[in-house]
C-alpha cells in the first residue's frame, strides 16, 4: 500500500524531542520519508507540523512562516540554557520589579529586533551544532540575528517570594527564540530570566486546537492531503492543463498574479502541481509535486 502524502499537525508532548515525534510518525505511517518544520525544545509542547512523503518538500517553506506561543517567564533567576532545563547561574531578587518596568522591558522587544540565539541551540558553527560545542565546554559566540516580534504581551503576573512569573503571548517570525526573549527581559530588568513553560499555539494557518496527540494518531492515523495543506498555507494559482504539464517538467510560466511566492499552483483537477516563486515576469518552480 502506498503511503499517502500530506501533513500531520501534531501536538508535541513535553519531555520528548521533535525527532522523537518524527520517529513515532514514521512507524505509524510505515515510511521513513517523514520530516518536521520548526523544532520544539523537549520542554515545549504544541504545534509541530510534520510532512509525510511528498509533503516533506513543503516543510522548508512552511518553516519560514509566522508562529504564536504561550509562555511563562520566571524573573529573578538566569539559567545556562535560558529555560528550566538548565542550571541556575545567577539569582537576584525580583521583588522590587514594578509592573510598569516589566511592561516596558517587554515592549522594547517588539518589532524588528536583533537577537542573539541561546548557546544551547541547533545553530551550526564550524560544522557543529551550538549545543554540542556548549556541552563540550566550548560555547560558541553566536552572532545576533534580525527577527520580527509582532506581538509580545504580558497576560498575567504572579509573585513567588523573590521570583516573578509572567505569563506572556508571542507572535513572531520563524527563527525567533522565545528563550532568548525571556533571557533579554530578565537582563533588561537586572534580575535575570528564563522560561518555565512554552507552548506553540500556531504555525502559519495551523493551530493547536486542530493538532492531534500521538495517542490520537495511534488510534486513527490520517494526513491532511497535500493539496489541502498547500491551499491553507500559500497563495493559490490555478493553471491550465498545458501550463500544469509545463510546470511538472520544470518549465516556467508568465506571471498572472501579484503574489511573489511561494505560490501553490493547482491543475484543472485541483491537484497540487508545484510551489512556484516569481522571478521578474515569470513563475519558476521551487518544488514539483505532479507525477
Amino acid at each position: 500500500m502506498t503511503t499517502a502524502s500530506g501533513l500531520i499537525i501534531a501536538d508535541k508532548p513535553p519531555g520528548v524531542t521533535s525527532h522523537d515525534v518524527v520517529a513515532r510518525i514514521r512507524k505509524l505511517a510505515g515510511t521513513r520519508r517523514v520530516g518536521h518544520a520548526g523544532t520544539l525544545d523537549p520542554m515545549a509542547t504544541g504545534v509541530l507540523v510534520i510532512g509525510v512523503e511528498k509533503a516533506t518538500r513543503l516543510l522548508g517553506y512552511l518553516a519560514l512562516t509566522e508562529k504564536e506561543y504561550a509562555a511563562t517567564i520566571r524573573l529573578g533567576q538566569a539559567t545556562d540554557t535560558d529555560d528550566a532545563e538548565g542550571e541556575i547561574i545567577s539569582a537576584v531578587s525580583a521583588s522590587n520589579i514594578s509592573p510598569d518596568s516589566l511592561y516596558a522591558a517587554v515592549a522594547a522587544l517588539r518589532g524588528e529586533i536583533s537577537q542573539v540565539p541561546p548557546p544551547v541551540s541547533a545553530i551550526k558553527v564550524g560544522g557543529k551544532r551550538a549545543y554540542q560545542l556548549t556541552r563540550q565546554g566550548a560555547p560558541p559566540v553566536l552572532e545576533p540575528r534580525t527577527v520580527t516580534v509582532r506581538e509580545f504581551a504580558v497576560r498575567d503576573v504572579r509573585t513567588r517570594g523573590d521570583l516573578i512569573d509572567a505569563d506572556v503571548s508571542v507572535t513572531c517570525s520563524s527563527g525567533t527564540y522565545i528563550r532568548a526573549l525571556a533571557r533579554d527581559v530578565g537582563a533588561a530588568l537586572g534580575v535575570g530570566g528564563h522560561l518555565t513553560y512554552l507552548r506553540r499555539t500556531r504555525v502559519g494557518p495551523y493551530r493547536a486546537d486542530k493538532a492531534r496527540t500521538l495517542a490520537e494518531l495511534a488510534e486513527s492515523f490520517d494526513v491532511l492531503p497535500l493539496a489541502d495543506a498547500a491551499a491553507a498555507a500559500f497563495p493559490r494559482l490555478d493553471v491550465t492543463a498545458e501550463q500544469a504539464a509545463r510546470l511538472a517538467h520544470g518549465g516556467r510560466l508568465q506571471v498572472s498574479g501579484s503574489a511573489n511566492g511561494p505560490v501553490a499552483a493547482f491543475g484543472p483537477d485541483g491537484s497540487l502541481i508545484a510551489l512556484v516563486t516569481r522571478e521578474a515576469d515569470l513563475y519558476r518552480p521551487l518544488a514539483v509535486f505532479a507525477s
